[in-house]
């Protein structure tokens, strides 16, 4: 009976509601208004035109027509924007903790110049303290240029990890990217933060050093398996060419996540396509823990929400919720550009305003970073999916040399010659906006996607500290 009654409790329950904004009537109206003013400037016109021909007025019926198309397309995405909101206390009556479906998380980079391995780490560190349990999350980052400063950078995250991951959880700190949090206010530090900060400039000291000189020292090297690391790192290994190098860090004695770094295969004459190294994450974590969800991220967004994964299970954990969803969309959201954003640097109208539109049609485009993926729908389309499976790998250690072996057999970049990855499998080629294009390809073949705008940003750009690095 108490079964019974835990059940009627969830269906009363609601994980997530929406409603319509109170400023939809009044844009309706607006739209109106404007939709009369336009009709009446193309009859001016048009009467221009039969008193007078001429190529001026020709033109200037050409060039309003043509933004006014522009403008009656773009309503669509005004009449009936959509506000959700969800309820994560209501979460444990839908499912426990341990039922929580395992999350994988995709983080790129491909220059240490240009995206410097600080800015990755912090970006790492903040969705590794996720709010979420620590044995179902794992962080994958691809480096496309194959530096091995990437991977030291990692390596110190991975050591500064085991303090500042039970730090966040002890605190329960908002701010889990360490570069936010310690540029806050220290009157809201807590007792050992002093110390945890220390950790972290020693650390941040090391790698804008090594980035800076092109050489690791072998005084930072701590041990003999992180020095057997860089052997693969020979002459010959360039940018443009080198193999895959597959490292794992992981840390179960103080319950840290899993971490994976992966220097992407790439050989000169290879074609280069920035989803690519999306692929190849989506392969190797099909061999190594293939989780259910996976999180795509830009290397300088980092994670300013720890319940975001949260957020996400009111969808994909609600038994009504369209079986159709593929993937829940957050915003990229910009700050510190000006003061009242005169140039609309922050492109609300394209990463908040239009996605809010788009949400009770098909669903909002994906915007190449903060969206939560169900892997199953890389691999076909709602009526006959599949994924992945590990069952020709049994039971075994991600650590064991056939797992390791699968890995960089999948990782190898020749091994999507001839087949459907990239154009009906994985992210899509075949367009400079891949993210847009992959989005819109998904929605063809019949799914549907969420945007997910709470009033904390789940994401935030690092813009201050690309500013103070370079």
């Amino acid at each position: 009976m108490g079964g019974g009654g835990l059940t009627d409790q969830s269906q009363c329950l609601p994980l997530h509601t929406r409603a319509l904004p109170h400023h939809t009537s009044a844009n309706r109206v607006f739209a109106v208004v404007y939709l009369c003013a336009i009709l009446a400037l193309l009859y001016h016109h048009f009467l221009a035109l039969l008193h007078t021909t001429t190529v001026v007025s020709l033109l200037f019926l050409l060039a309003d027509a043509v933004l006014a198309f522009m403008w009656a397309t773009a309503q669509a995405f005004r009449m009936c924007p959509t506000q959700r909101q969800v309820f994560i206390e209501h979460l444990q009556h839908v499912a426990k903790e341990s039922d929580y479906p395992a999350l994988d998380v995709f983080i790129c980079t491909a220059d240490p110049y240009k995206e410097p391995p600080i800015s990755v780490v912090n970006t790492a560190l903040s969705v590794m303290a996720y709010d979420y349990p620590t044995e179902k999350l794992s962080v994958y980052v691809s480096d496309d240029g194959g530096s091995q400063l990437t991977l030291f950078a990692f390596m110190g995250a991975a050591r500064f990890a085991t303090h500042w991951l039970p730090y966040c959880r002890k605190n329960k700190i908002l701010e889990r990217c360490p570069e936010a949090y310690f540029e806050s206010n220290p009157s809201s530090w807590f007792p050992e933060a002093d110390q945890i900060k220390l950790m972290y400039e020693n650390m941040r000291v090391r790698v804008e050093t090594a980035v800076k000189s092109g050489i690791i020292s072998h005084d930072y090297i701590n041990s003999k398996q992180e020095l057997e690391a860089f052997i693969r790192w020979t002459d010959g290994f360039t940018s443009q060419n080198h193999p895959a190098v597959i490292q794992m860090r992981m840390s179960w004695a103080i319950r840290c996540p899993t971490l994976f770094t992966y220097p992407e295969e790439k050989h000169q004459f290879a074609p280069q396509f920035s989803r690519l190294a999306l692929n190849a994450l989506l392969r190797v974590s099909a061999t190594m823990t293939n989780a259910p969800v996976i999180l795509t991220l830009d290397s300088d967004m980092y994670s300013n929400d720890p319940q975001t994964p949260l957020r996400v299970l009111c969808y994909l954990l609600d038994p009504s919720m369209d079986p159709k969803l593929a993937y829940v969309q957050f915003p990229q959201i910009f700050y510190a550009i000006n003061k009242n954003d005169i140039y609309g640097g922050e492109a609300r109208h394209v990463f908040q305003t239009h996605p809010t539109g788009m949400d009770v049609l098909k669903g909002p485009i994906y915007l190449g970073t903060g969206g939560f993926f169900r892997r199953k729908v890389f691999f076909g389309d709602p009526s006959e999916t599949f994924e992945l499976k590990q069952d020709h790998l049994g039971s075994k250690s991600i650590k064991s040399r056939e797992i390791l072996a699968s890995a960089h057999h999948v990782a190898d970049c020749n091994f999507e010659s001839q087949s459907q990855w990239g154009t009906k499998m994985g992210f899509r080629y075949g367009s400079l906006v891949e993210d847009m294009y992959t989005s819109y390809m998904l929605q063809c073949e019949g799914w549907k996607s969420i945007f997910c705008h709470p009033k904390r940003p789940a994401f935030l750009p690092q813009l201050a500290l690309l500013k103070r690095v370079s």
